[in-house]
């Protein structure tokens, strides 16, 4: 094991396998960075570094490109993504990963002190509920190369503050940032064609979304819950809108709807008391021949449609 009288260790380029226990016991080691070379890291690697404040890794889990134990509590001892909270040392705040096209699924879930992870540009798809639970982390940044996000892939980290959702990603998976109690702003990318179900609800200190100009369709209860959401503008590509997309957003007062949209599901605006402003980008015609289901705006505030050709009050 490394002498515990060095805080920061850097392992030498030529290094290609990390063994079990390697640096188990290393209660002073402070930060460590592993080189790309490293090809295995063995279990227990790093057990009991209850010090270990940052660690710079080339992939996530016992091996490269693994099919197995591929949870990052793996190389502290965790059996399983259930013991991660046990194994992860409650004083490492920062991960930096440096190499892989992936993050496997549950990669970290449950690592609940985890306040900052830097993820590569070689990574290509954030798997399932890869960051679910991670109650503590506050930033993270999705790279260019990233082309999905997937379910429930950042479900429940309510310290998260903010999201840019970069154009290179097409899909954002159900739920996947739901329960993001503290995220207060979104911008979803251009390349982006679908939102699945659930995949910000809960996020009630959301204030300010931005989606792009290429979703075609938003899911079930997408923004449900997302209580402090004032405005939004959904672009001319939308073509529906899900059931209780927007359900109990409860201070929602202005929506701006494109022209493209074909059929508005039931719920999609139930609980929106404070709604007085829809801005249609159509004519009065063509709102009317939108398909709604009948409870599409139950419990809603006294609303005026603004068309191009007029105007339009709640019935």
């Amino acid at each position: 094991a490394a002498s515990d009288l060095y805080k920061r260790q850097t392992i030498p380029n030529g290094v290609t396998s990390i063994g079990d226990y390697a640096f188990g016991y290393c209660r002073s080691l402070v930060n460590i960075s592993i080189p790309n070379g490293v090809t295995s890291i063995g279990k227990y690697a790093f057990y009991a570094c209850h010090s270990l404040e940052s660690i710079t890794l080339p992939f996530v889990g016992a091996e490269k490109d693994g099919t197995e134990n591929t949870h990052f509590g793996y190389i502290f001892g965790a059996s399983s993504y259930q013991d991660s909270s046990r194994y992860v040392p409650e004083s490492l705040k920062t991960v930096i990963i440096t190499n892989g096209e992936s993050i496997g699924t549950s990669a970290f879930r449950n690592c609940t002190s985890l306040a900052n992870v830097i993820i590569p540009d070689s990574v290509t798809s954030i798997e399932s509920s890869v960051f679910y639970g991670c109650s503590s982390l506050t930033s993270v940044t999705i790279p260019d190369s990233v082309t999905s996000i997937g379910s429930s892939a950042f479900s429940g980290c309510s310290s998260l503050t903010s999201v840019t959702i970069p154009d290179s990603v097409t899909s954002i998976g159900s739920s996947a940032f739901s329960g993001c109690k503290s995220l207060a702003s979104v911008s979803i990318g251009n390349s982006v064609t679908s939102i699945e179900d659930y995949a910000f609800s809960g996020c009630s200190s959301l204030t300010n979304v931005s989606i792009g100009n290429g979703v075609t369709s938003i899911g079930s209860s997408v923004f449900s819950g997302c209580s402090s959401l004032a405005s939004i503008t959904i672009p001319d590509c939308v073509t529906s809108i899900g059931y209780k997309a927007f359900s109990g957003c409860s201070l929602l007062e202005s929506v701006t709807i494109g022209n493209g949209l074909e059929r508005i599901f039931n719920g999609a605006f139930g609980g929106c008391t404070s709604l007085s402003n829809i801005t249609f980008n159509g004519t009065k015609a063509e709102w009317n021949a939108i398909m709604k289901d009948s409870m599409w705006n139950y419990n809603t505030g006294n609303y005026t449609i603004h068309c191009t050709d007029g105007d339009i009050s709640k019935s």
